[in-house]
């Protein structure tokens, strides 16, 4: 194979295993160079599973097996039954970036000496506009909404950036994918929070009509649409909210 320029890739192509499993996807060394398969399909004959291009992995990555499209490619919701074929350290490059987009760069800044890690106050006291409010919620209150909206149900990446009183995902707890810093459906669900306890006040109040949405949780929900009562993250906020209330409601100064 050709050499590697990127040292981000080839420092990932460097390591000695056969085989290599990142978040849900498993990726093997081959003869004819690299193969991807979902991990669930491991031990699966290839005849078993569907050829695909590697131009066809970006819509392959954008939607669930449902169909319900994936706001976060780190979600662990993407669909099986596929493989890719690849001959290249580059077309493995651009295969991976497309299922996991910038895995392979984060991964190698998470290694270095000084990780370009961006912490929760510090990434939303640089916001403008309407997201300048999720500055206001207080320590215990993001660490639930990031709690909420970073489980390990809804994205794998593992977190290193935190807020006070919150400790960073530990190894074991998601994948090998690093996240660096809050990405925009985090930053959305925080301005959602500020807002959610603005309007209502207290958690409780927000209870009482998703309690049925709490204990039948929706088949095919919609990850990034806050508005919904019976959105997975609000939920699990809702939940974390009636174990241990946070302090009163922010107020938001226009």
């Amino acid at each position: 194979m050709a050499a590697v320029n990127n040292p981000a890739l080839a420092a990932f192509c460097s390591l000695p295993a056969p085989e290599l499993v990142l978040a849900q996807v498993l990726l093997r060394r081959v003869a004819t160079g690299f193969e991807l398969r979902h991990v669930t399909d491991r031990e699966a004959a290839q005849e078993c599973l569907q050829n695909t291009a590697l131009v066809e992995l970006r819509a392959l990555a954008n939607h669930t097996a449902a169909g319900a499209f994936r706001p976060i490619k780190a979600a662990p919701n993407l669909r099986n039954g596929w493989r890719c074929s690849v001959a290249s350290e580059a077309e493995l490059e651009s295969a991976l970036n497309q299922l996991y987009p910038g895995a392979i760069a984060d991964s190698f800044a998470a290694q270095q000496a000084a990780p370009p890690v961006t912490h929760y106050r510090a990434f939303t006291a640089r916001q403008t506009g309407m997201y300048r409010i999720t500055t206001m919620l207080t320590d215990l209150q993001a660490a639930q909404v990031i709690r909420a909206c970073c489980d390990a149900r809804f994205c794998l990446k593992r977190r290193l950036w935190t807020v006070d009183g919150l400790a960073p995902d530990s190894a074991k707890a998601k994948s090998s994918i690093p996240c660096l810093e809050p990405c925009a459906v985090m930053l959305e669900f925080a301005r959602k929070a500020v807002r959610m306890e603005q309007e209502k006040g207290k958690p409780e109040v927000a209870l009482a009509p998703v309690e049925t949405a709490l204990t039948h949780p929706p088949a095919d929900p919609r990850e990034a649409d806050f508005s919904a009562p019976d959105n997975p993250r609000l939920l699990q906020l809702l939940q974390l909210q009636r174990l241990a209330p946070a302090a009163a409601a922010p107020v938001v100064q226009e």
